[in-house]
Order: C-alpha cells, then structure tokens, then sequence
C-alpha cells in the first residue's frame, strides 16, 4: 500500500486556483504554460498539525499538509511541485492522480538555517503509481509531528533507514547515493564508446569503485571499512 488514508478530521478539501499559488512567485511564461497544460486541478485535502491528529509540533515540522494534484497527462515538471512547495511554508506531501491511479510524492523540505523564513526542499521521492482506488494504510503511529513527517517520507525513500540515522543523515545518504548513479550512468557510457584499451582499463576501475561506494551507502546497516 503506498497511498495514506488521512482521519476526517484532518480533511480539508479545498481547490486552491493555480494562479493563486505562483501569484508572489518569479514564474517564466514556459512554467506558467506548464501549469495550464499539465495540471488539472490542486486540491489541499489535509492538515496534519497539533490540533488534527493530536500530535505536539516541532520546530522542523509544525504541520504537514497533503496536496491532491489531478494531472492533465503522467509526467510533471518538477518546476511545478517546486513552485508550490516556495509558496507553502510547511513539509508537503503530494498526492498525484491520472487516468484512475495516483502515486505519493514529497521531498525532504526544512527550515533554511542560513534565512529566516525560508525553507529548503530536497529531492524528490515518488511511490508507484497504483490503482486510485487502492486500500489506503493508516498513518504511521508516532510520537509527534517531526516523527510522522520522517515515518511518511520513509514509505517513498528506496533506501531503508539505519538503526539510530536522523531524517537529515537518512536524506543526506540517498542524496549521495543518487550522485553516484548519475556518475556510473556517465562512466558506462564513456565506457561503451572508449576503444583504446588502457582507457577501458581505467573507466572500468573507476566503475567498480563507484558501485562499491554504492553498495556501502545502500546497505541496511552502515560497513565499517
């Protein structure tokens, strides 16, 4: 199960008017563009704070709000889920919906420690789609809003977190391990059009090391070296 089921107290259900939401915000006219073309409809569906699940806030996480994006086709510009995330101060979970399946959808987002006021949202991380009408699990037991956040964005992360590892260290680690696929990417393919032998020699050394590395960030509990 990859969709949550939020309590009724929770709901909200309120369409937001797209152009409300990049009213204060730089949008080029391309974005702007993306938004008609691409985007259906943005509904706030739910709050998760103090007051609607019981659970006391914390600096990092005062309240979570749940998003419901009804798209126009199955790719969307991440620009756009940006543009809402700058305009929304609090930790936001998406929920995407096309052609009768959804998917959730977040990054790791926080308070900046370099601007007040400003918050710094990560990379992206998605479930599967699934069939919209799916069973929905409940949301996870915690003891309080910074705990839920890291327990709901723990079901979207590839990467199972270490015993004792801190959102931050959990995030940073996939950060990381990202990087590394995106350099092994670039190494087999300079490996597939090298013909001298030396240079395969030494691209195939660099690849093992970056799948070592992989390996060593991927696994359940950290390797000592």
């Amino acid at each position: 199960m990859t969709l949550f089921a939020y309590p009724p107290a929770t709901l909200v259900n309120r369409v937001l008017p797209k152009n409300k939401i990049y009213a204060n915000a730089t949008v080029s006219a391309k974005l702007r563009e993306a938004f008609v073309t691409e985007l259906h409809q943005v509904t706030w569906r739910a709050k998760l704070a103090p007051e609607t699940v019981r659970l006391a806030a914390t600096p990092m996480v005062p309240e979570i709000q749940i998003f419901e994006l009804a798209l126009r086709q199955t790719d969307l510009n991440e620009a756009i889920l940006r543009t809402i995330d700058d305009a929304i101060p609090f930790p936001i979970l998406f929920e995407l919906h096309f052609g009768g399946k959804a998917r959730t959808l977040a990054a790791w987002k926080r308070p900046s420690e370099a601007v007040a006021g400003k918050w710094v949202t990560g990379t992206y991380l998605a479930t599967p789609w699934v069939p919209a009408d799916s069973s929905r699990q409940g949301l996870p037991v915690a003891l309080d809003m910074a705990s839920l956040y890291e327990r709901m964005l723990g079901v979207l992360t590839p990467l199972p977190s270490r015993r004792g590892e801190t959102l931050r260290d959990h995030m940073e680690r996939l950060e990381q391990v990202r990087g590394l696929e995106v350099e092994l990417g670039k190494l087999e393919r300079r490996l597939a059009q090298e013909r001298q032998f030396n240079r395969k020699v030494e691209i195939n050394s660099k690849l093992r090391a970056v799948k070592d590395d992989i390996a060593r960030l991927s696994a359940q509990q950290e390797t000592q070296d």
